[in-house]
């Protein structure tokens, strides 16, 4: 009989617990766990249904409700084993000085996990920015890291404690749209407002650009005088679809400003640098250029200008109106000057 109880017996942390009961608590952790994961498959899929609005906040529920679940499994599992909870305090100490050697990164970015759910400065749906560079969409929030998935269709697994320790650009996080700056340059002579006409005409042609007209409409911006060229930005507002897509954004900018400036015949100057030759072959001034073959001067020919009898949006200063609004006319300006 001794030998009988042996057999269907095992001694665990100094008690004899038997095999039934063993076989009973694994049992409550395999059933927890898979009612934990089909309650998070019913809240996900509610939550598809609902529409995206909310759907950082359902993932989180769901989440919680897996690790809640799974944790009062394995509660109950120990207590059907009958092990009295002093016999975890060496164990809790064992795991202390785990945590200070191999675990300490594994714990960081699982409690960093958990300040994830709970925090609404990250959720799964958002784009994102981080330090090394990367940027993509937050399609999962694990124990030990994120997913996050690229415009190029990339999966980058990003340790948790990266987004709580680390500087994170959350582009979506408190409003989907967005204002970008694509810069360009024209040659000096230009008329300001025929470039500011062409690019109205390529921020009109972009199906991303939010509104055409209103405090969000398009800009274009005087922002330096370069070496070689006036330095312009044409200022947009996206819309929601484009905002998490920067590079077919810029690049579409770029095409059609490229297509408004030729119609418009602006040229896009490139470095020049002017060389005089004071003395060549002991030879000064017409004598020099005698014997280079230059006999006159050529000259570029300066870029046609086209007079605005159409121009797109109000005319005048973008930057001082982003700050200051349109400007107001003063009462009977125009009325008292016709009747003088």
């Amino acid at each position: 009989m001794t030998g009988a109880a042996d057999v269907s017996s095992v001694n665990l942390l100094g008690e004899e617990i038997s095999l039934g009961r063993i076989v009973t608590a694994a049992s409550l952790v395999v059933v927890s766990l898979l009612l934990g994961l089909i309650l998070r498959w019913v809240i996900l899929r509610h939550s598809t249904r609902r529409g995206s609005a909310h759907r950082g906040t359902w993932y989180t529920v769901s989440r919680i409700v897996l690790y809640a679940i799974l944790a009062l499994g394995i509660f109950v599992a120990v207590s059907v084993l009958g092990i009295p909870s002093t016999r975890f305090a060496w164990l809790a100490g064992a795991l202390g000085v785990g945590l200070g050697f191999g675990l300490q990164t594994i714990f960081n970015n699982f409690i960093s996990g958990l300040i994830l759910l709970f925090d609404k400065s990250l959720k799964v749906g958002d784009f994102v920015e981080l330090q090394s560079g990367v940027t993509g969409e937050v399609r999962d929030i694990r124990i030990r890291s994120t997913r996050v998935v690229t415009n190029d269709n990339i999966d980058v697994l990003v340790p948790n404690a990266e987004f709580v320790s680390g500087q994170v650009v959350n582009w979506t996080h408190r409003e989907v749209s967005r204002r970008v700056r694509v810069p360009f340059g024209v040659a000096y002579g230009t008329d300001k407002n025929v470039v500011k006409r062409a690019a109205l005409e390529a921020a009109r042609e972009v199906p991303f650009t939010l509104a055409l007209d209103g405090p969000r409409r398009p800009q274009v911006w005087l922002t330096a005088f370069g070496d070689s060229s006036l330095k312009f930005e044409l200022v947009i507002w996206l819309t929601e679809d484009a905002t998490v897509r920067p590079g077919a954004v810029t690049a579409a900018y770029n095409w059609a400003l490229h297509s408004a400036l030729q119609r418009y015949e602006i040229e896009i100057p490139f470095p020049q640098r002017d060389i005089n030759v004071r003395q060549l072959f002991d030879l000064d001034g017409e004598d020099a250029r005698a014997a280079l073959g230059l006999t006159e001067v050529t000259h570029k020919p300066r870029p046609r200008k086209t007079s605005l009898d159409a121009t797109e949006g109000p005319e005048g200063n973008d930057a001082a109106y982003d700050v200051t609004g349109p400007p107001r006319e003063l009462p009977g300006t125009h009325e008292d000057l016709d009747r003088e």
